[in-house]
């Protein structure tokens, strides 16, 4: 027993000193689990973000000038004040995302309750700023003029009044969203791609038929490829909460750590088995890369991190319920978002434990079956 433990240590060790004399993907884990997570969750905001925007004043009143002060940064640019004949002309060049059209008369119309309308037009290439921005424009619009209306009428009231709270993110801080799930999906990600690529080094450089020959079985070999390409994982992760994500984007994490590595210890289990077997069907690394396209793209796409799972057919649903990062994904939210404990996420960490088991087993199988026949 003690001889066995230490073999799949010791190869556990000559699996990491090879990674270190690897910089080409040292550097790729490095990046993934440092300027990849502030990249996700800074660069590409859901929110309205300097939108630019140009507007022509056909009213010049008191209203329309309230109207364009409204439209103020960090959600905008400063408006640009343009004449009829351009509007056309600046969309088809692509200088701002948004034209506003203030008629003439609009203020007089607005205050004698004729409804005057306004055009607003939306370059509609720049898809997620045209869909935000329409919702922001008309929401100030619509405000700023019942306001400015109120100060020459009797106050409205409504018959209901919403009171949102917007519970986990207050502020709705996109990149306390974006780190944290791009966190995820570079576990899977990467835990894949280095559980894989030690396998095909290994037998691209021709040490497997080395190992072949010394008293190693199949299960120690592979177990030790698990533990040492997770436990890299492993640190990687806890470093990137802690100089990354808590760090340096300063995003709250509400959970336990400890209970949040143990999810990521039950997930790169069944990730690094499911790496062994796709890495004994991949003859080289090419291979393996065009394989883990088919098998990673689905994996975070499908699992709920980008979307909700509800929003997804109920076949998808189903069939998803067999992968480990539908049940890590939901896990991690609990935990780091909803500070949720043991008692919540229990289900999740059994359903891991599960799919980790059975793909340990058949990525076993196959393992001891390819070795066998280059023996």
């Amino acid at each position: 027993m003690w001889q066995t433990l230490s073999n799949i240590y010791r190869l556990g060790i000559k699996e990491l000193w090879s990674l270190w004399r690897d910089p080409a993907m040292l550097l790729l884990v490095i990046y993934t689990f440092t300027g990849s997570l502030y990249v996700a969750a800074t660069a590409a905001p859901e929110t309205l973000h300097k939108a630019t925007i140009a507007v022509v004043d056909e009213d010049r009143s008191q209203l329309s000038a309230r109207l364009i002060g409204a439209l103020y940064p960090p959600q905008f640019m400063p408006p640009a004040d343009i004449p009829l004949y351009e509007m056309d002309r600046v969309l088809d060049e692509g200088r701002y995302t948004f034209v506003l059209n203030i008629p003439p008369d609009f203020e007089k119309d607005t205050l004698a309750g004729l409804q005057p309308a306004l055009q607003l037009n939306v370059d509609a290439t720049r898809m997620s700023q045209a869909f935000t921005g329409n919702g922001y424009i008309s929401q100030i619009i619509s405000s700023e003029a019942q306001d400015y209306v109120r100060g020459y009428r009797a106050e409205t009231h409504l018959p209901a009044e919403l009171a949102l709270r917007a519970r986990f993110n207050p502020a709705l801080e996109h990149s306390w969203f974006g780190s944290v799930m791009e966190l995820i999906n570079s576990i899977t990600m990467i835990s894949i791609i280095l559980t894989g690529a030690a396998l095909i080094r290994e037998r691209e450089h021709g040490t497997v038929e080395h190992l072949l020959v010394m008293p190693l079985g199949p299960a120690q070999i592979m177990l030790s490829k698990v533990w040492s390409m997770g436990l890299v994982v492993m640190l990687m992760v806890w470093l990137a909460l802690q100089l990354i994500i808590q760090g340096a984007l300063a995003v709250p994490i509400e959970g336990s750590l400890l209970l949040f590595m143990l999810c990521v210890a039950l997930h790169l289990t069944a990730t690094t088995s499911m790496a062994i077997f796709m890495a004994t069907v991949a003859r080289t690394m090419p291979q393996f890369g065009l394989l883990l396209i088919l098998v990673l793209l689905p994996l975070q796409l499908l699992s709920g991190g980008m979307t909700p799972r509800e929003s997804m057919p109920e076949f998808i649903q189903t069939v998803m319920l067999a992968a480990p990062t539908t049940h890590f994904v939901k896990a991690s939210q609990a935990v780091l978002y909803r500070g949720a404990g043991i008692d919540v996420i229990w289900p999740q960490l059994l359903s891991l434990a599960l799919i980790a088991g059975v793909l340990f087993t058949v990525a076993l199988k196959r393992f001891r079956r390819t070795i066998s026949q280059m023996a």
